[in-house]
């Protein structure tokens, strides 16, 4: 190696001791870079602690839901398993309730009072095979779930019912339950003497309960439509899981109740301290062959005191879906909360909630307490009904005859008007000779505008009114399920868009339907001029393609809603009818006649939507004026 390498290699070398000492960090940044080194190893740390928390949660899931007397139980209650079990049972007038020993929890529930489908006296609400609700409480280390113990019954001279599993020593979990007057179950489960076995901090329990709705009416698809598990939030509001197909939801707010609901009959378990978020709630429909019309599950969590100070408290309603009954039951409640349990009834979206709850509600409890047959209730209100709204019907109509009688008028009129480019002079011409004769040419829309809400508010009511149940009016047997013709029945191969029967009422709406829409297309025939009558041509069939997709509808609805459809539809026909007859059109052409001399050099304004209308006419004609003289 030679001087001149020597020499090269001592200036690189002086070079990188030069820059490395001005580029070393400062103490400053040595700092900031420990603190960020510090920080990431603490997020590392919080999602390794987050991970194994989550880790541990769905562990204690599985323990839960796979919670085993042989090695989940703690030593201390192994007494409680020994033992047969054996079947207790609560009645009052309304209700009549079987208790297991294995397990503490109800085992049967029988509504009284209602006939079942063989119209046997008393619906079963569920059994053993069909329910299941148990308590799942944690120990130092493992979970303690009730259906797995035995528990000592002990029946109160007050009616009440004790249920004790013992555990070693003068430790116990105690079941306290006690029937009300009706409907309505109280109950508490409290433990005592555990206080050194289970865990100081879960102040929560988990309650596990399925439950199989069992098919109670003969229609299975309209019954299932009106299934649903409902909830109610501790903070106001209900909802639902859908009707129709599998649904499975984690609530994001806590809740009041939970109901396992069918169409006329509901189980509500109710908490005082309410169900916490996170609630997993599941619906599956079943198939019509299994009778039964969904698998309801729910996984709840609620308040325990593990010391056993303070017992958590329940209320469970087993129960008809009545509106004034579940407000009756719903005041015997000791929680003092704000159930809203009267939203199992449902009435309908607030419009129609409103019709029902204050007008056909009482008028419908007014009638059925005097004792007549449903189907005559159902006929008076459609009567109601019509007379309330007759009034503004014969205005309608007679706006609607006063254009039909002024509609050769009107085509003489407007007959220079022939073009498709001018419609819109036709429209401003025909509205001002209307103004003369003072006629409004949207009156006729208001017969459709009235009953409108009254039959969807009724199409919310008559399916859940439980009075319609079992009860039979001419040769309906049931008014709450469909009515197959008679001495044809139903058959057992399943059509398609027909299902196994024809409903008679479902044909005799929609032929009412048929003869209502053919008396509307008419009037408004008669009524209108020149490309409108022949734009009514196309419009008609399909007016009465309607009813016969209204029959695939409605041929599994109950008979009581078809047959109020079907009277509704047969008086508005008959009153359209008797007000065509009725009408002498000499006479109100004369009287039109009068009015046009009247207003011929002082027409009437038009007012609300027919001004807006016109108004909106004339801008359409200028505009459309505009471009004809922009394409010149």
């Amino acid at each position: 190696m030679n001087r001149n390498t020597l020499i090269g290699f001592s200036l690189i070398a002086v070079i990188l001791i030069v820059f490395s000492w001005l580029n070393q960090p400062s103490q400053e940044e040595i700092d900031a870079y420990y603190q960020a080194q510090d920080s990431i190893a603490a997020v590392q740390a919080e999602q390794q602690k987050a991970q194994e928390q989550a880790e541990q949660k769905a562990t204690e899931a599985q323990q839960v839901a796979a919670a085993d007397s042989t090695d989940l139980f703690y030593p201390a209650l192994s007494d409680s398993l020994a033992g047969e079990s054996r079947l207790v049972t609560l009645k009052n007038d309304s209700l009549e309730l079987t208790f297991n020993t294995k397990g503490g929890t109800i085992a049967s529930a029988k509504i009284l009072g209602h006939k079942d489908t063989l119209n046997n006296y008393g619906v079963t609400l569920f059994d053993a095979q069909t329910q299941q609700m148990s308590f799942v409480i944690k120990t130092a280390s493992k979970f303690i779930d009730t259906k797995t113990l035995n528990f000592t019954p002990k029946q109160e001279a007050d009616g009440s019912l004790t249920m004790t599993a013992q555990a070693q020593g003068n430790g116990s979990l105690t079941f306290r339950y006690r029937l009300g007057p009706d409907y309505l179950l109280h109950f508490s489960l409290q433990a005592q003497g555990l206080a050194d076995q289970l865990d100081p901090t879960d102040k929560t329990m988990t309650i596990l309960w399925q439950y199989s709705v069992r098919q109670q009416e003969k229609g299975f698809t309209f019954e299932n439509q009106r299934s649903a598990l409902t909830y109610k939030f501790r903070n106001g509001g209900t909802d639902y899981l859908n009707e129709t197909s599998e649904k499975q939801e984690t609530t994001e707010e806590a809740t009041d109740w939970i109901a396992f609901k069918n169409q006329y009959f509901s189980a509500v378990l109710i908490s005082k301290d309410g169900f916490n978020t996170g609630a997993e709630l599941k619906s599956t429909p079943q198939e019509k062959q299994t009778r039964i019309l969904k698998l309801y599950e729910a996984k709840l969590q609620t308040a325990f005191d593990p010391t056993g100070a303070q017992p958590s408290e329940f209320e469970i309603y087993l129960g008809p879906n009545d509106f004034h009954l579940i407000q009756d039951v719903e005041e015997q409640s000791e929680f003092g909360l704000d159930l809203d349990l009267e939203k199992l009834v449902y009435l309908g979206w607030p419009l129609f909630r409103y019709i029902n709850r204050w007008f056909t509600l009482p008028v419908f409890d007014g009638l059925t307490k005097i004792g007549l047959p449903m189907g005559i209730v159902l006929i008076l209100i459609t009567l109601l009904l019509k007379a309330i709204t007759f009034p503004m019907v014969k205005k309608s109509y007679m706006s609607s005859a006063k254009m039909r009688v002024l509609k050769p008028k009107l085509e003489e009129a407007t007959k220079q008007y022939d073009k498709p480019e001018d419609q819109m002079q036709k429209q401003q011409a025909m509205m001002s000779l209307y103004a003369k004769y003072g006629v409004s040419p949207l009156g006729g829309c208001l017969p459709m505008l009235i009953q409108m809400p009254i039959w969807i508010a009724m199409f919310n009511f008559v399916p859940n009114a439980i009075q319609l149940r079992r009860e039979s009016f001419l040769w309906m047997d049931d008014l709450s399920t469909y009515d197959p013709i008679p001495f044809i029945g139903q058959w057992d191969t399943y059509i398609w868009g027909l299902g196994d029967h024809l409903s008679l009422t479902c044909i005799l709406f929609c032929v009412s339907n048929l003869a209502y829409s053919y008396l509307t297309m008419r009037q408004q025939r008669d009524q209108m001029v020149g490309q409108q009558a022949e734009q009514m041509k196309m419009m008609q069939w399909m007016m009465y393609i309607m009813p016969l997709m209204f029959f695939f509808i409605f041929n599994d609805y109950s008979s009581g809603l078809n047959f109020y459809y079907f009277i509704s539809l047969f008086f508005s026909a008959a009153i359209m009818w008797v007000l065509r007859k009725t009408t002498d059109d000499e006479k109100l052409l004369a009287k039109l006649e009068a009015n046009y001399k009247e207003n011929q050099n002082n027409p009437k304004k038009m007012g609300g939507l027919a001004a807006r209308l016109e108004a909106l006419q004339k801008q359409a004609a200028e505009m459309q004026k505009q471009q004809q003289m922009r394409k010149k």
